[in-house]
């Protein structure tokens, strides 16, 4: 299983960034993905995950009302919106499947003036 995560950059308070992930692979039914980041100096948290119908999401607090997690088959997608410089992080692709957790590489979101 591999994923790849994409859509990373710089962007200005109050802008918007969309991340993708494409899982590719063995991928079997009942699995999740989720979108997780990290901070320096912070542990990594999960920020949205979503089902493999895409029919229920969950959200972190700290995201709810801003960040709009997607699915369509074995792509993810983040959009957020509103973001500010507690968004910046290294953000990770995830997909739990049979027990298993797998990750993508991390892309990076900065968000500064």
């Amino acid at each position: 299983v591999q994923l790849q995560a994409s859509g990373g950059g710089l962007v200005q308070p109050g802008g918007s960034l969309r991340l993708s992930c494409a899982a590719s692979g063995n991928i079997f039914s009942g699995n999740v993905m989720a979108w997780y980041r990290q901070a320096p100096g912070k542990q990594r948290e999960r920020v949205a995950i979503i089902t493999i119908t895409g029919s229920n999401a969950n959200y972190a607090g700290s995201v709810e009302g801003r960040f709009t997690i997607s699915r369509i088959l074995n792509t993810i997608y983040l959009q957020m919106n509103s973001l500010n410089p507690e968004d910046t992080a290294v953000y990770y692709c995830n997909l739990w499947m049979r027990g298993k957790d797998f990750w993508g590489h991390g892309t990076q979101v900065t968000v500064s003036s």
